[in-house]
């Protein structure tokens, strides 16, 4: 068998070598310079990148993610940008029929000029973009791109498209990452540049490249039963309950996301024990790397077409550019097996039927019908056909969720996001009387970790509730639904005002691993009735409070230890009986003592509530964190951390030093 192996792999690896000389790649990565349309000087500049990272790497800009910078860095976004290089041609590529020049990746409306000549004009950030330049070539070659202001694009179209406004956002005009306009947990910055790679293909006939699609056979299980409708997901042929998490972009500026951060994010969702990530529709289809450790580790992933919140234009432009994307972005990633599910949009068919956007937006009569027809020939119509043409082998759904949860079919059928927590400012219970078939959204609020916050804030800063920290927090109340629910589970009000920053970090993310613990608990008694649960969110694209149970450092936040203990899968997860606020605590003594390089025991004189092992100047990579422990317990920790060398260097705070009860 081993021969017959060798014979195999040696005659595909002849295979690819004889197809790939039929073509010449040369990358055009190297030696861009970039500046403001309009002026005179010259900066370097980085390929793949944006602006933003390239004015700030020639120090033209602050941080942008430092205190309140990102106010004072809006005027990057109305700009035009204009990048050059220079570039000599291969000589092998230079003997071929046929050369085209390849984009990746336009971030997005670009004018790309070759030797002075207009050759592509893209509008499109998902699309790769290739035009023949055989006839244009010459010794030394001189590659101009413009970058216009999506800014003032969008607001130029949603303009000229008045009194008729598409709700909710005139993003929504733009095939652009729809997160860089801001959403409740992400700042404003919307980026421009070259953000993948570009490159000369040379080749004398053009090769057609064989198809490769993901063997493993994926069905989700809509069938009506005694409850409503089944929504399930059987991988080869076996039914699996997906436990997982929402996963957005990893940054603000894409491409400063490189291999080891995906790897990073991959191996927090892993080791939480996950099974499943959902990439969310307001941000990007990612790039090979993620894909291939999802593979790599069992993680299958829930694929949203990038549309969130918000209608689309009815104009034929737009859906020939949308099919083009499709395309080319299901033929580009089909063959990751982890892939499960393609889903149309994230929670627009919702807002059109229980957002009120018909009365916020004047949309009646042939508006809202020819609005509602255009959502309904994209997302009903015409993706499916094409998710079927270009892939296949996997199921769709136009829209996540299916209805909206003041609808009662909700929890009878489909999946649902349930928000009565947090938006609704619900108690945490009612996690137990809203159990749907799968439960693809919620969560709760929590600072990012307190070495994140000192990094994004000056010591001035650090107060509660400063400017600051006012604007990385994105939720119109999010500091205030916060407060309500901290008041209610975990200290009186009057008593959290008077927090250090430092405590208040700690008392919110204990109260989200309260909240997360409770919510995935009471969802997985209900199984085989619910099959799947997927936290909002994994992680962060900066510095900012937020959903995420990993925040914009890659380091868990408390709620990350919860999770990873309710998904584990030799024993069903409890939910407290009681709230925290009602505990009656007393004050602790700890003793730790190290068994070893790498582990310790720690042993408490009275039962203890969310125990915190910190370091204020690094990172303590613990196997557990902020958890229970019982007077005379002991409880075994592993260390990850070589640069721990004493039990001195550990800190340890419990509830007790908050509560002081």
């Amino acid at each position: 068998m081993k021969k017959y192996f060798v014979v195999i792999v040696c005659c595909l690896s002849l295979l690819f070598k004889l197809t790939n000389a039929q073509q010449v790649k040369q990358s055009l990565n190297n030696s861009w310079q970039f500046r403001q349309l309009g002026t005179l000087k010259w900066y370097t500049a980085k390929v793949p990148g944006t602006v933003h990272t390239d004015l700030l790497a020639n120090k033209l800009i602050p941080d942008p993610f430092y205190r309140d910078n990102e106010k004072k860095l809006q005027w990057v976004d109305r700009e035009n940008w204009e990048y050059r290089t220079t570039f000599l041609v291969n000589s092998k590529l230079g003997n071929r029929k046929n050369c085209e020049l390849v984009f990746d990746g336009l971030d997005t409306y670009a004018e790309v000029f070759l030797n002075g000549k207009l050759v592509l004009s893209a509008n499109n950030m998902f699309r790769q973009w290739r035009v023949n330049i055989k006839k244009l070539l010459k010794p030394e070659n001189h590659l101009l791109i413009r970058f216009l202001s999506a800014k003032n694009r969008v607001d130029s179209l949603a303009k000229a498209a008045l009194p008729v406004v598409l709700p909710d956002n005139p993003r929504v005009y733009v095939r652009k990452a729809q997160y860089h306009f801001g959403w409740d947990w992400g700042p404003v910055f919307i980026t421009s540049g070259i953000w993948k790679n570009v490159y000369l293909q040379a080749f004398d006939e053009p090769v057609t490249e064989k198809q490769i699609v993901s063997t493993r056979k994926v069905e989700l299980v809509q069938e009506s039963d005694s409850i409503g409708k089944s929504f399930y997901f059987k991988i080869d042929g076996k039914p699996v309950y997906m436990k997982g998490a929402n996963y957005i972009p990893a940054d603000v500026f894409l491409t400063r996301t490189k291999k080891n951060d995906y790897r990073k994010i991959v191996l927090a969702a892993k080791a939480a024990n996950m099974n499943m990530l959902r990439v969310w529709g307001g941000g990007i289809y990612e790039n090979d790397e993620f894909y291939d450790l999802c593979d790599q580790y069992g993680i299958f992933i829930w694929q949203d077409f990038m549309f969130a919140g918000g209608m689309v234009p009815a104009d034929e432009a737009f859906f020939d550019n949308v099919r083009e994307e499709i395309k080319y972005q299901v033929n580009r990633i089909k063959h990751h097996s982890c892939i499960v599910l393609w889903c149309g949009n994230n929670e627009v068919e919702e807002a059109w039927h229980n957002w009120d956007w018909q009365q916020t937006f004047n949309l009646h009569g042939t508006d809202s019908v020819k609005i509602w027809d255009a959502y309904k020939r994209l997302f009903q119509d015409s993706i499916p056909v094409w998710v079927t043409r270009y892939d296949g082998t996997r199921p769709y759904i136009s829209t996540s969720p299916l209805n909206s949860q003041a609808d009662r079919q909700s929890l009878l059928q489909g999946d649902f996001h349930y928000w009565g927590v947090w938006w609704g400012l619900e108690d945490i219970e009612t996690y137990g009387k809203n159990i749907p078939r799968f439960l693809s959204e919620y969560g709760m609020q929590a600072m990012p970790n307190y070495t994140t916050t000192l990094e994004y804030t000056s010591p001035r800063d650090r107060w509660l509730f400063s400017d600051v920290l006012k604007i990385h927090q994105k939720h119109p109340v999010g500091y205030q639904t916060i407060q309500n629910y901290l008041h209610r589970y975990m200290l009186d009000s009057n008593k959290v005002k008077q927090l250090s920053l430092e405590n208040y970090t700690y008392l919110t993310q204990c109260f989200q691993y309260y909240c997360l613990k409770n919510a995935i608990a009471m969802q997985r008694s209900a199984y085989p009735e619910n099959m799947g649960t997927l936290v909002w969110q994994l992680n962060d694209c900066w510095p900012v409070c937020s959903w995420s149970i990993t925040d914009y450092s890659r380091q868990p936040k408390a709620a990350w230890y919860a999770v990873k203990e309710a998904y584990k899968d030799d024993k069903q997860p409890e939910k407290d009986t009681v709230r925290p606020v009602n505990l009656c605590l007393q004050k602790p003594f700890f003793t730790i003592k190290f068994k070893g390089k790498n582990k310790f025991i720690i042993s408490s004189t009275r039962d203890a509530k969310y125990v915190f092992l910190y370091n204020k100047f690094f990172f303590l990579n613990l196997s557990d964190n902020y958890f229970d422990l019982k007077a005379g317990e002991k409880k075994y920790i592993s260390l990850q951390n070589n640069n721990l060398h004493s039990a001195a260097q550990i800190k340890i705070k419990s509830l007790y030093d908050i509560s002081g009860n």
